[in-house]
């Protein structure tokens, strides 16, 4: 009775809420166990009192079901009793997990292929940041922040894309309106040709050019051409947008990105991977800041090369060589048969002129220029380029080829430092 927290025996709850399913005492079994009647004093000595952890005031036990059995040590944590044994034979259950299963996979093939215009984007934009942080770090050398390293990076970056448009955009503006003025020209000069007059006197070509023109149906499909063009210039501007943006997220948080990245590796194998992801990272931007260098170099030849035949348009054409260059295989081909040809509008030797250089400047940059940039950047066999480059074109067009000849890289890497050994361990 004098016991602190000791409750008086005409209180109806007994102990507390377990009193109303009072606990055996210490060794009973439920065969000699006797309950108290209604009112009877308690003569147990550990009434009330706190008995230690896992046990209720009335002595009963957290796992205990509170019908007069003792609970045993290993039930303390499950309060609702021990799971039963896993359905692993049931063949509703196998058949349920594996349609299960592939439902998921079936969602997830959806779902990144209706997201695939996004992933584009962002693969292209973080290829970009890579390629472009060799030049901020660079510029870190020289005591400058990365924020004032980046900012001059992406702003040379932007004047480029700035001097492509003020160099492509009015050539093609004059062109067109040249083009729409000379019409009637054109048109005159086919009904005066031999070849098309008598043609046209056989199958009456320009009777029928005539009534299309002046029937509604050239406006209405000139209309929706021209809505089906402005879609595709507002979705190409909008794209670049995007990459603009997300490279410079991107240049601003790789330190960041790679960290959290290699935070998903298990410790003891966190500092390997991170020697390797690092060495794919400095190969990747190798690879794109030796690409741009080439591309300039082709770009400032063509410049002089064409400004010194008097080629109408020469520095859009230049531009043009060097951009077409950053796309493996078939980029200089493409810049050189634009080039060449407006050469040949120019005059037929200026033409064989232009020919003859692009032939040889290829040759120059294929065994002189490229294996020296890429000498200390990427170390991929020649077959493994063109094979990447025709895989990654073959897979994602022109974005995929540009990222087929890193990938390849970084699959040599890790094939060459990780595979290998294991295989000879074996």
């Amino acid at each position: 009775m004098g016991s602190r927290g000791r409750v008086p025996d005409d209180n109806p709850l007994g102990s507390g809420i377990t009193s109303v399913f009072p606990s055996l005492p210490s060794g009973a079994t439920p065969e000699t166990a006797v309950t108290p009647p209604p009112g009877a004093p308690d003569n147990s000595p550990d009434n009330g009192a706190d008995t230690g952890p896992g046990t209720g005031p009335g002595g009963a036990s957290d796992g205990a079901s509170g019908t007069g059995e003792t609970a045993a040590p290993g039930d303390r944590d499950m309060p609702f009793g021990r799971p039963g044994r896993p359905l692993r034979s049931n063949p509703f259950m196998f058949g349920l997990t594996g349609a299960l299963g592939v439902l998921t996979a079936w969602l997830l093939v959806q779902a990144i292929a209706s997201a695939g215009s996004a992933l584009v984007l962002i693969v292209v934009s973080l290829f970009l940041a890579i390629g472009l942080n060799p030049a901020v770090e660079a510029l870190q050398r020289r005591n400058m922040s990365r924020r004032v390293a980046i900012a001059i990076v992406f702003g040379s970056v932007i004047a480029f894309f700035v001097a492509f448009g003020l160099a492509i955009v009015p050539p093609l503006t004059e062109q067109t309106t040249g083009f729409v003025q000379h019409l009637p020209e054109y048109v005159q000069q086919l009904q005066n040709h031999p070849l098309i007059r008598s043609v046209d006197q056989r199958y009456q070509i320009l009777d029928k050019i005539q009534q299309y023109v002046t029937s509604g149906n050239l406006a209405t499909q000139m209309f929706g051409g021209l809505l089906g063009v402005a879609g595709v210039v507002i979705s190409a501007l909008f794209s670049a947008f995007t990459i603009l943006v997300l490279t410079l997220y991107f240049l601003g948080s790789l330190r960041s990105i790679k960290e959290t990245a290699y935070r998903f590796v298990p410790r003891s194998r966190r500092t390997r991977v991170s020697l390797l992801g690092d060495e794919i990272v400095n190969q990747i931007g190798g690879y794109v800041a030796g690409n741009l260098i080439i591309s300039l170099i082709a770009g400032v030849v063509t410049f002089l090369f064409l400004a010194m035949l008097k080629v109408p348009y020469a520095l859009a054409l230049a531009i043009f060589v060097a951009v077409t260059d950053l796309i493996p295989l078939v980029g200089a081909v493409l810049g050189a048969v634009v080039a060449s040809g407006v050469g040949f509008l120019t005059s037929f030797q200026v033409g064989v002129a232009c020919v003859v250089f692009f032939v040889v400047y290829q040759q120059v940059e294929n065994y002189v220029i490229s294996p020296r940039v890429f000498k200390s950047s990427v170390d991929v066999p020649p077959i493994a380029t063109i094979v990447g480059a025709l895989l990654g074109g073959a897979l994602l067009g022109i974005v995929g080829a540009l990222l087929g000849i890193p990938l390849a890289a970084a699959l040599m890497l890790l094939a060459r430092e990780v595979v290998l050994p294991r295989q000879e361990r074996l």
